[in-house]
């Protein structure tokens, strides 16, 4: 199987030119599907600490990059929205949160906040003893107890996997637009409207400089403290 992608078939999310060269690294399988980056272009491309591949196992061969909380040792493995990326050599953490247009970025973070994640609830189901599994949107898995609801958010312990921080899918809740026209942009619910039969149900969100409208797949519920104003 290659382990190449034309570039000007990747996902419109991915930080890549297009037609700077004709092929760029292929993500492996693993969170966030297809919308998941290489994490070898990230530190090429966008944060520019390394200039190849071989140069990214080296540091990886050095547990010296944490992704959630766990070292990686694969260049390929994928990284998407809202995953943390921590350099303890270097003291500096990272949020990846969308860009103007969708495309992924990193926002700096503090340490502290590095510790957790968000996550948006994709689906839930019971398991045998009584407790409930979530879903997240990168393919996480998480147990509770508590009640929660298909496109609320919670914020994970990147150590012990526990929810210390619920965000329910309402109006007036504080989203961010990760895919589409609107992709990037910050605003509260002001209304959801549900759409009869099997099509999408569409949200207006308002924001600072006017309001928006799209369909709910494509908003996810934050607190302040994940757009990166608010550390």
């Amino acid at each position: 199987m290659t382990k190449h992608q034309k570039r000007l078939s990747v996902p419109k999310s991915w930080p890549v030119e297009r037609k700077t060269e004709v092929f760029t690294v292929k993500a492996d399988a693993g969170p966030h599907g297809e919308e998941g980056v290489p994490l070898v272009v990230l530190l090429r491309d966008v944060l520019g600490y390394v200039d190849s591949a071989k140069e990214a196992r080296y540091a990886l061969s050095e547990d010296s990059i944490i992704v959630n909380g766990e070292p990686i040792n694969d260049e390929q493995r994928p990284i998407g929205i809202f995953d943390i990326l921590a350099f303890p050599g270097r003291g500096e953490f990272y949020r990846v949160f969308p860009d103007e247009g969708g495309r992924l970025a990193l926002t700096e973070i503090d340490e502290e906040s590095a510790d957790s994640r968000l996550g948006k609830i994709d689906g839930k189901r019971q398991v045998p003893g009584g407790d409930t599994q979530l879903t997240l949107h990168d393919g996480t898995n998480v147990l509770v107890d508590d009640e929660f609801s298909a496109k609320d958010s919670v914020v994970v312990d990147n150590e012990d996997k526990s929810i210390v921080a619920h965000f329910p899918y309402e109006e007036g809740a504080l989203v961010t637009a990760i895919r589409g026209n609107h992709g990037g942009k910050i605003g509260e619910i002001e209304s959801i409207d549900v759409t009869p039969g099997s099509g999408s149900n569409t949200v207006t969100v308002s924001t600072d400089d006017g309001a928006f409208e799209t369909v709910e797949e494509y908003v996810v519920v934050i607190d302040e403290n994940f757009t990166g104003d608010g550390e």
